[in-house]
């Protein structure tokens, strides 16, 4: 990979102007967010802010997408805080520590990952596992963000846990927080619903939001008189943690959630870029994503201390804003550090609750309730792996909800593999094109039957196929041959290459021919030297035509078949 990118050696100027001020959009316009999701993660608020220079910049310089920014996103933040919380509290030192081991390790994997080339690896999870996690996940982040709207202390091991506190504590709910956090989430909602038409007004409610309730918490000193809570004073100094080793009980702890956030990182990352780029004409580098996501983990844990990843949100700012190369990100981690040095006292009084509101509202519209319906319409296998997957995440957490997710996944896959789709063929009149004769009205030939295997084959499916071939002779006492047509085989495996053996003589002795057609050359290669292969009974046709053209001078002339359902 070149030390510099290939789009600062050729940099069109004519994108200098649109690129600029994309940058500082984009700087203005996430600095709730970033806020919000360093509080989501158990962070400092300020960790946000932090987060949003060094990884920007090191994605900007080192990843593959024109216009995807990387920063601090709701998943990350949300699983930063699942995953640490049960062994540190969170804001304590240790806390901070093992986030910023957690960004590291994490970044170092990724990196890894992309050096290695596995950028493959994130095409592992299906969209609807994908979207059944974001799905509940984002309930999990409302459900965390609750108690910040209601002004209540609740600590839960559990989402039904945290669930059952918050009802107990409904009566000790803080009117005034509750308004302000209400009041919020209805101005935020009404402005993604109301403002479809002018994005940019879209785009800045959030920053109006949190402007218009500081200011309301300062003049009427909410915070004194009615115990809101505010953000408080926000530290200038460096965020960076001193990376002391954590103790090795806290290491093995970190073992498994940082290869679960690697991977949803990796999975996110790529995918949000194909989309981009998919939209924009242009093409990524799976593998330079993820040195660049890596690469701004490595740099969040010397900053921030927050893993990060690539956001939807702050990409579609970026490209709304008018971007068009990376130098935006650039632009956008630069002027976030003018930001810090200018000061944020102007942060101290902002409420909670309304950074809890942001975060409701951008979490319900992870919520891909389309997808859902898509698929229980299209595939009730993908269907269900989307609602196993997001329950598994409410239920048992989130690294067991995508293992589920994952499970489901592999189970769908091997049930439809065991159950492969086998058609009898037969020649539509006058051609020379075979079709199933349960759709079309085709010629057959008594003594031979076709039957066209859409799998490949392995131990999982050869039940099915003995069973099919057995249900095809007893219809018939007049087959004399049998031709599997193998157009759709990709691959026979040792047990499927035994058992067609054993039929291939049980048919012999029974004074059946078993014949194999359109064999693709690959599985012809590993099949010329078996005992099937030197065995078979029958002949190997490149083609059905040839097939049904040899056998049909052999036997009987071809009958009509009916036209099924």
């Amino acid at each position: 990979m070149a030390l510099i990118p290939h789009w600062i050696q050729h940099y069109p100027r004519r994108h200098l102007r649109d690129d600029v001020i994309a940058g500082l959009v984009l700087t203005v316009l996430v600095i709730p967010q970033s806020l919000a999701y360093a509080l989501l993660a158990g962070l400092p608020p300020q960790a946000g802010l932090y987060v949003s220079i060094l990884p920007t910049i090191a994605y900007a310089l080192l990843g593959s997408s024109m216009v995807q920014a990387v920063g601090p996103v709701a998943i990350t933040a949300i699983m930063t805080y699942s995953v640490l919380s049960p062994i540190a509290e969170p804001g304590s030192a240790h806390y901070l520590q093992l986030a910023t081991w957690l960004s590291l390790l994490s970044g170092l994997v990724i990196v890894a990952c992309g050096l290695a080339r596995l950028g493959f690896l994130s095409q592992l999870l299906s969209r609807p596992v994908v979207s059944g996690f974001v799905a509940g996940s984002a309930v999990l982040i409302m459900v965390s963000q609750t108690k910040f709207i209601l002004g209540v202390d609740v600590h839960g091991n559990s989402t039904g846990q945290t669930l059952r506190l918050l009802v107990q504590q409904i009566p000790n709910t803080n009117p005034v927080t509750f308004i302000l956090g209400v009041a919020s989430i209805a101005a935020l909602t009404a402005a993604r619903l109301g403002l479809k038409r002018w994005p940019v007004w879209m785009r800045l409610s959030p920053l109006l939001v949190l402007l218009v309730t500081t200011v309301a918490v300062a003049d009427l000193e909410l915070d004194a008189k009615h115990a809101v809570t505010v953000v408080g004073s926000i530290r200038l100094d460096g965020m960076a943690q001193v990376l002391n080793l954590p103790d090795m009980e806290s290491l093995r702890a970190l073992a498994g959630p940082t290869l679960l956030i690697s991977f949803i990182g990796m999975v996110q990352c790529i995918t949000m870029a194909q989309a981009l780029a998919v939209k924009r004409r242009e093409r990524i580098d799976a593998n330079r994503e993820l040195i660049g996501l890596g690469t701004a983990n490595i740099a969040a844990a010397f900053s921030g201390g927050m893993p990060v990843g690539g956001g939807l949100s702050r990409s579609a700012i970026n490209v709304a804003a008018g971007a068009q190369t990376p130098l935006a990100g650039v632009v956008s981690g630069l002027s976030m550090v003018v930001l810090v040095l200018m000061g944020t006292e102007w942060l101290a009084k902002l409420p909670l609750a309304v950074l809890a509101a942001s975060i409701v509202v951008a979490a319900w519209g992870m919520i891909d309730v389309h997808a859902l319906r898509q698929a229980w319409s299209y595939d009730r296998a993908d269907a269900i792996a989307w609602l196993g997957t997001a329950l598994g995440v409410l239920l048992l957490g989130l690294d067991s909800g995508i293992a589920l997710g994952i499970g489901l996944s592999l189970a769908t896959l091997l049930w439809r593999s065991s159950a492969p789709h086998i058609a009898v063929l037969g020649r539509l009149p006058g051609t020379s094109t075979f079709r199933n004769v349960e759709r079309y009205e085709t010629e057959t030939l008594q003594h031979a039957v076709f039957l066209r295997i859409d799998e490949s084959l392995f131990f999982g499916n050869l039940q099915a196929v003995e069973a099919r071939l057995g249900q095809e002779l007893g219809n018939s006492v007049q087959i004399e041959d049998v031709v599997l047509v193998m157009t759709a085989v990709n691959r026979i495996d040792t047990s499927a290459m035994e058992v067609l053996a054993d039929i291939n003589r049980d048919l012999q002795e029974r004074g059946i021919r078993l014949h194999f057609a359109e064999v693709k050359g690959p599985v012809q290669d590993r099949l010329m030297h078996t005992t099937l292969w030197t065995g078979l009974s029958g002949q190997v046709f490149h083609s059905v035509s040839e097939a049904f053209q040899s056998l049909q001078a052999r036997g009987l002339p071809p009958t009509d078949a009916a036209l099924a359902i």
